[in-house]
């Protein structure tokens, strides 16, 4: 595998940076909430153009803290170690329980284009068609139209707010033409937020967003610096099949030895995984003895 040169990656890190007004400045006014809404996702928009940025890790990193906070919605205990566990281990057949079924819902909604059937394939308790018809209950600029998805899937399914978080952010996602769902709303919006209608949600989800995308910003900057590192380190590995190891944690949050079948074995897996933190280019993120995950 040949890897891609990339600017140097502090002065990518530097050019990630959100512009302090925008997340600093004091917004009373509709109108300057929304500009500043408008700011955020301007530069997160640029961020996400750039090639030093590992959307699809950035994407699955988004989509575990957007799902603890869909769990936090229903009042379960569950947070990003027990989400990684309930869905990381899991066997054909086996149930991952109410918190990993939102994880799960949230990972499968990244991976693909967004599509009616891409999303359906996320939340297969909802018809097509449904998902069809609340996708365009929004419209005009894009935060509004989010704010609009949103109230339309909570007035008909007022005890799924991953749902309505995960079809508002496809949205969202649409109306800015990007090609994937990117966990945002959520990672902000309050359980009071989503009792809002009309011109009061919108505002909070104009809110929300500015937190959000200096949130997605940062983390892009932190990812990019992460995959810089295991693409420079990656020449030194050299047991057979350590490409596709190395693609494979450039795409998930955690990665379980077991999941490197390109890998002649599960104690080469195990090998190769540990060879990766020795080198700084992954963390184990369990702090188990047995039963690990790892990630960049």
């Amino acid at each position: 595998m040949t890897y891609a040169r990339h600017a140097p990656i502090d002065d990518f890190e530097t050019l990630l940076r959100m512009p302090p007004w925008v997340t600093s400045s004091r917004s009373e006014t509709p109108e300057d909430v929304a500009f500043l809404s408008g700011a955020a996702l301007s530069h997160l928009h640029l961020v996400l153009s750039r090639d030093e940025t590992p959307q699809t890790l950035l994407r699955a990193r988004l989509g575990l803290r957007t799902a603890e906070a869909c769990v936090t919605h229903q009042g379960r205990p569950e947070r990003v170690s027990e989400l990684r566990d309930a869905v990381a281990f899991l066997q054909p057949g086996d149930s991952p329980g109410p918190a990993g079924e939102v994880y799960l819902a949230w990972q499968q909604a990244v991976k693909r284009p967004i599509s009616v059937k891409a999303l359906h394939g996320a939340l297969p308790d909802l018809e097509p068609e449904l998902i069809a018809v609340w996708l365009d209950a929004g419209q005009g600029t894009p935060v509004p139209r989010a704010a609009s998805v949103l109230h339309a899937v909570l007035a008909d399914r007022p005890r799924d707010p991953t749902a309505a978080l995960l079809l508002a952010d496809a949205a969202l996602a649409q109306a800015l033409g990007w090609s994937h769902v990117l966990p945002l709303l959520a990672l902000d919006l309050s359980q009071a937020d989503l009792r809002k209608s009309g011109a009061e949600l919108r505002q909070a989800c104009h809110r929300a967003i500015v937190s959000a995308a200096a949130e997605a910003t940062r983390k892009a900057a932190d990812l990019a610096r992460r995959a810089y590192r295991l693409r420079a380190v990656a020449p030194k590995l050299r047991a057979k099949g350590s490409d596709e190891a190395v693609t494979l944690f450039l795409s998930r949050d955690a990665v379980a030895p077991t999941a490197l079948t390109s890998l002649r074995s599960d104690r080469a897996a195990r090998r190769f995984c540990d060879r990766l933190v020795e080198l700084g280019a992954a963390r184990e993120l369990t702090g188990r003895d047995s039963f690990r995950l790892y990630g960049v």
